[in-house]
């Protein structure tokens, strides 16, 4: 469906799963079920911790997050269901005693960094752009800007 919206993208095609190419691996379903996984806090963090400390076990997910056992297992397993997680089995246990790990998958890592991550990052300009213009000392609305208190 057409607009006279100025943000109308002519290039745009009409149907979304027109975006893919022919050859895509993926589906339009499949992506979307990767935003959707995601959109969930527990899953987002299991993701972030992944592409930003490594692999981990599930021991050490569990005690960088407090989520109990059957919780993690349950988010652990839906991301590796959607395909933003690798599950890896070695044969025997690893220097600390774990058989099994999880890593993000090159999915996890693009849909975090283009994804959510960058909404965050973006929040900054936003913040600018929606405050009228506020500098980010403070003045406008009675608060510091977070980033500054590093400088």
């Amino acid at each position: 469906m057409a607009t006279n919206d100025a943000r109308a993208d002519a290039d745009a095609p009409e149907n979304p799963a027109d975006l893919l190419p022919s050859t895509s691996v993926l589906s339009l379903e499949e992506y979307l079920a990767m935003q959707k996984a995601i959109g969930d806090r527990t899953r987002f963090e299991i993701v972030y911790r992944l592409v930003h400390g490594g692999p981990a076990s599930p021991s050490e997910l569990d005690d960088a997050m407090d989520v109990d056992d059957s919780t993690l297992h349950y988010h652990l397993t839906r991301l590796v269901d959607v395909g933003l997680v690798e599950k890896r089995k070695r044969t025997g246990p690893d220097s600390a005693g774990f058989r099994t790990s999880y890593r993000a998958s090159a999915l996890g890592e693009v849909i975090l960094e283009h994804g959510v991550e960058e909404l965050l990052r973006r929040e900054w300009d936003f913040r600018t752009a929606y405050d009228g213009g506020d500098s980010g000392d403070g003045e406008a609305d009675g608060t510091d800007d977070a980033r500054d208190e590093d400088a």
